[in-house]
């Protein structure tokens, strides 16, 4: 299966964007893409919306690893929400993310930021 990405600026300040399908070697370079071209300096919170995330394989996690640190470098956060039962499993296994990072829905995240 394909990866779709959908983004939606939610603020001024905050990026969502939801993923569909598969993150793997194949498909990782057109998120990298994404986020290296339309997550600017204004940016200060990216979400990742993971509810249709199917599978998600060391690629994937390379590049959501490399947006916590292009965000921290800009003083900014990642947030991980609605994790699929086999990501947040891979996510487990590997302590791809801090924990603190990841919410079971996007109304946990919004109490969390306010």
């Amino acid at each position: 299966m394909s990866l779709k990405i959908e983004k939606k600026i939610t603020t001024t300040d905050t990026i969502k964007i939801i993923l569909t399908g598969d993150l793997d070697a194949v498909s990782s370079p057109q998120l990298e893409e994404l986020i290296n071209t339309q997550v600017d300096l204004t940016i200060k919170n990216l979400i990742f919306d993971l509810q249709s995330l199917n599978f998600v394989s060391s690629a994937g996690l390379r590049i959501f690893a490399k947006s916590r640190k292009i965000m921290k470098s800009r003083q900014g956060k990642v947030y991980f929400t609605n994790l699929t039962p086999q990501v947040k499993k891979v996510f487990e296994i590997v302590k791809a993310v801090p924990l603190s990072e990841v919410f079971q829905s996007v109304a946990e995240l919004d109490n969390y930021l306010k």
